[in-house]
């Protein structure tokens, strides 16, 4: 929420006897589909069921289906929530990347707004991509080819992916002003300038 944390949220969770028969059945199939009822991003996107579960399911690839290895899966998306200031999506991804192998002290300097000193040669590359991506609106060729040269083309294209998807989530809870899951913290401070 990048620009008015203090403001209530615009789209919490519909209450189930207010849903609609759409709303209702797309709120079952991401359940049965997740094991969990909707949360977070869903929760503002269920106001479109079928989007909401067009969605689910490019997450469901990007997260677990992707030829990326799980921990620059995570450090890309810690890179679009900190691009996005987007504290639920950091508050949610942030422990899933530490444990995933992304150093602590890495993710602390991309909740700074900077550079991580002590990224590994392949989150060096996700993050050169991200960056590129977000604030280029392209990738140099210098920088796509590297990254094919480590995760092939496939790799690119889930890279891409995982910008281009979690941009939207981002942009869905910053829209819906979401708030953070109780019970966790989102250590992302605003940026400054």
């Amino acid at each position: 929420m990048a620009s008015d944390k203090t403001s209530a949220e615009r789209m919490p969770a519909i209450p189930a006897d207010r849903l609609t028969e759409a709303q209702a059945a797309a709120a079952a199939v991401f359940e049965a589909e997740r094991g969990v009822p909707v949360f977070g991003p869903f929760v503002p996107l269920l106001r479109s069921p079928e989007l909401m579960l067009c969605a689910s399911r490019m997450g469901l690839y990007l997260r677990y289906g992707s030829v990326l290895p799980l921990r620059i899966s995570e450090f890309a998306i810690l890179i679009v929530a900190r691009e996005w200031s987007q504290p639920v999506e950091w508050a949610i991804h942030h422990p899933i990347a530490v444990k995933a192998g992304v150093a602590p002290e890495t993710a602390q300097a991309l909740a700074e707004g900077r550079r991580p000193d002590t990224m590994s040669a392949d989150e060096a590359l996700a993050y050169a991509f991200s960056t590129e991506l977000t604030r280029n609106r392209a990738v140099s060729d210098a920088t796509y080819a590297a990254v094919v040269g480590r995760f092939g083309e496939q790799g690119a294209i889930d890279l891409t992916g995982i910008n281009g998807y979690y941009a939207l989530l981002a942009m869905t809870m910053n829209v819906a002003r979401t708030a953070i899951p109780e019970g966790t913290s989102a250590p992302l401070p605003p940026l400054v300038g």
